[in-house]
C-alpha cells in the first residue's frame, strides 16, 4: 500500500502544476519535441525544462533523444493510478451515500 501511495503521490504532485497539466493535455493528442513544447508555455527552455523532468521522474511521460531533438511522449499507463484511486474514492462515497439514503427513507433504520 505504501508504495502504490508513493506512486500515486508523484502522479498528484506532478499533475498539481498547470503547466504540467498543459503538458500532459497537449501529449494527449501525440508525441512532440520539447522546443515545440515549450513554444506553447510563456517560460525559458530551462524553466520549462524543470516541468518535463516533474512529469518524467512520476512517469507521466517519457523522453527520448535523437540526434538534437528531444520528444516527450506521454505514458497513458501511468494516468491509471489516478483512475484506480478515483474509482476506489468513488465506490467507497457512493456506498456512504446509498447508507444515507437508505437512513433517511427507510422508517426502520432511523428509529435504531
Amino acid at each position: 500500500m505504501a508504495q502504490y501511495s508513493a506512486q500515486l503521490d508523484g502522479v498528484f504532485v506532478a499533475l498539481a502544476d498547470p503547466t504540467r497539466r498543459g503538458v500532459v493535455r497537449r501529449l494527449g493528442r501525440g508525441p512532440t519535441s520539447v522546443g515545440d513544447l515549450a513554444s506553447e508555455f510563456p517560460m525559458t527552455l530551462p524553466s520549462f525544462m524543470k516541468h518535463v523532468r516533474v512529469l518524467e521522474s512520476s512517469g507521466l511521460i517519457h523522453t527520448t533523444k535523437a540526434g538534437r531533438v528531444r520528444t516527450c511522449v506521454l505514458n497513458r499507463e501511468r494516468l491509471a493510478v489516478i483512475d484506480d484511486w478515483l474509482a476506489e474514492q468513488r465506490r467507497i462515497w457512493e456506498e456512504r451515500t446509498d447508507r444515507l439514503e437508505r437512513f433517511v427513507t427507510d422508517p426502520k433504520e432511523s428509529q435504531q
